[in-house]
Formats: C-alpha cells, sequence, structure tokens
C-alpha cells in the first residue's frame, strides 16, 4: 500500500481541527491552506464563492479528476441576546442539539475578538431545579450559550460587541492520541471533513516530494458550504472527466465502514453514486493490497448531489474515511488516513 508521511497529515489536521470554520464564517481556515500550499511550492485559484482549488498536472494524454472535499464545518450563529445576556443560537448545518451540552465555544464577534462561551442548558444545576436537568428538552429552546464576560443583562451583552448574526464555532478538542509509533487515533469536532482536506495535501506533498509522474491530472477543490447543501454548486474547475468526493465515512450499528479503513459509499440519501467509476476505484483498492469497506448511507448528503443538481456531466464517486459519531465527538485512526491516501494516490497513477 502507497505511504504518506504521516506526521505531516496527522500535523495538518491538528492544525486544522483547530482553526475554527462555521459555513459561512471559513477564511481563516482557507487562509492556513493557503500557507500550506505555498510552503509546497503550490499556486492555487480562489472561487468568488471563497472555494480554493489547486492542481498537480498528469500526463497530457490522461484524464482530468478532481477530488473535492470540504472545509466548511456544523456550528451556530447568534439569533438573539436574552434578557439574561446570555445568547439563544441557531444551529448551521445538521446535527442534534444534544451533542452541544457543556461544549466550549467561541462567539466571532464582527468587531472585535473571539469571546469565549460555553454551552448550558437552561436548568443545568440539580443543587438548584432537582430532577429538572434530566427532564429537559435539549433543543433550540432550552440550549444556551453561557458567555465568558462580565455579563447580566442584554444590554451588558451588546456592549460586548455581540450581535445578532454573529458566527458562533465548536472547541474542536483535537488529539491524537498513538497506538504505537506515529500511528493512532485523532479525535475532535469537526473531522467531517478536514480529515480529507489533510489527505489532500499530505498527497500533493507526496507527488512533489518524491517527483511521482501522474497518469491523469488531479485537481483539489475544497468547497466552503458542503453543509448546508450547495457547497460543490458552482467553481469546479472545467473539462473534467470525473470527479471523486472525499468526505467521511460514517460508522455505527448496520453499516461496514470502520476508523480502521477507506470507504466507498455506493448510494446515500440522493441516490446511487456512479457504478462504473465506483468499480474503477474497487480495481485500484484491489492492485494496491487494500481493504475497501463498501458502505451506502441513507441519512447523508455530499458535494457530489450538489453537483449533479447544479448541472454537472460527470460520473461521480464518493470515498472516505471512517469516522465514528459523525455530527458529534467524532474520532479515527490513521489507518483510515493513510488507506483514503492510497487509494487517491493509486488512482492518478493507474493508467486507465
Amino acid at each position: 500500500m502507497l505511504k504518506s508521511d504521516l506526521e505531516y497529515l496527522v500535523g495538518r489536521l491538528l492544525d486544522l481541527l483547530s482553526t475554527p470554520s462555521p459555513t459561512g464564517h471559513t477564511e481563516a481556515a482557507m487562509k492556513l491552506l493557503e500557507r500550506e500550499l505555498a510552503a509546497l511550492g503550490l499556486e492555487w485559484r480562489r472561487t468568488r464563492k471563497g472555494a480554493l482549488c489547486w492542481t498537480l498536472p498528469g500526463k497530457t494524454e490522461g484524464k482530468q479528476v478532481c477530488f473535492a472535499a470540504h472545509m466548511d464545518t456544523l456550528g451556530a450563529m447568534v439569533k438573539a441576546i436574552k434578557p439574561s445576556g446570555r445568547l439563544k443560537l441557531e444551529r448551521i448545518g445538521g446535527y442534534d442539539w444534544t451533542t452541544l451540552e457543556g461544549e466550549y465555544a467561541q462567539v466571532h464577534r464582527s468587531g472585535g475578538e473571539p469571546l469565549g462561551a460555553t454551552v448550558v442548558n437552561v436548568r443545568q444545576s440539580v443543587h438548584v431545579h432537582g430532577g429538572q436537568p434530566e427532564t429537559v428538552k435539549r433543543d433550540r429552546d432550552n440550549l444556551e450559550l453561557r458567555l465568558d464576560a462580565l455579563t447580566s443583562s442584554a444590554s451588558d451583552t451588546a456592549a460586548l460587541g455581540v450581535r445578532i448574526g454573529d458566527y458562533v464555532s465548536w472547541d474542536s478538542r483535537a488529539t491524537f492520541i498513538s497506538t504505537g509509533g506515529q500511528e493512532g487515533f485523532v479525535k475532535g469536532r469537526h473531522l467531517d471533513n478536514k480529515a480529507a482536506v489533510a489527505v489532500c495535501l499530505a498527497l500533493s506533498k507526496a507527488v512533489l516530494d518524491g517527483k511521482l509522474v501522474l497518469e491523469h491530472t488531479a485537481h483539489f477543490f475544497i468547497s466552503n458550504f458542503e453543509e448546508v447543501g450547495h457547497g460543490a454548486s458552482s467553481g469546479l474547475p472545467e473539462n473534467l472527466d470525473e470527479l471523486i468526493v472525499v468526505d467521511m465515512a460514517a460508522i455505527g450499528e448496520g453499516q461496514n465502514s470502520s476508523e480502521h479503513y477507506a470507504s466507498l459509499c455506493h448510494m446515500d440519501s440522493s441516490g446511487p453514486y456512479s457504478r462504473d467509476l465506483s468499480l474503477k476505484l474497487r480495481a485500484v483498492a484491489q492492485k494496491q493490497g487494500l481493504e475497501l469497506r463498501d458502505d451506502l448511507y441513507p441519512w447523508y448528503s455530499s458535494d457530489g448531489k450538489t453537483a449533479w443538481l447544479s448541472g454537472q456531466d460527470l460520473p461521480i464517486a464518493l470515498i472516505g474515511p471512517g469516522v465514528d459519531a459523525s455530527h458529534a465527538y467524532e474520532r479515527t485512526h490513521t489507518d483510515a488516513l493513510e488507506g483514503t491516501f492510497a487509494l487517491m494516490l493509486g488512482y492518478l497513477l493507474e493508467a486507465k
């Protein structure tokens, strides 16, 4: 199996996870990606919508293959300032409110530095409310943001520069736990889909460091509105032959995906992906001696759906590393990152 510079891959992933980028507020993470590309000696372009693209040239007779991943993550926005000075939130992206209680957050004030905060429910203390905290429904009405600031009224909070419409990001709490050498678990919020972005960086570094001759030109498209359903609706490179979406593979009861393997998704909530392209990826995996997990995700969508709905006339497939507890506090293993890397690079080196 083809191997990445694992120290580089994990290091860049932790950097990305530690940089807030809720949908609509991704510029800091995109600038980090630009700095990494510049360090590799690569040029890039930005779309007017804010997505980022770069290219590794292949043989002139090869295909034009695009790998699409996304930088934007789940987050929230300030819906209202309560009389207590605490904040009512509205979600950005699709997740369960129950995954937020106790989470650290940052309020990205338009006129100042981010302000720390914590998600609490409105009847948090058992010493005050007895057994009520057990029965409180965790939703937008019963979870609120407690600011790390001197405030006890709406006017106090407004004086801090907090406004309705300010973005709120969740602390990733990104951590690497070694299971032997450079291998191990990466856990934190937002592995969906910064894990794939880090794999794209590691692949680019491997091609440049090894002076590899690619059979196919590889384009990388990093979208910034995937979590709300229109990431790859515009801005993809022109004259593509294939689009391979690289996103997280959801694992859990009833799923075949694993934290230790790359997965190949054959169908999600939008219907089947390209059978022919999926079979090509499977053939490459077999040639690499790579175990590739087949799976379906009935409550899942990706930039592939968005690309098709926007009129892209392309075969599209979906791959990615297995991620546990998706859209909550997630975890994957470097095995799955390596497997995804090997599948992508193997595909670019395969003359077909």
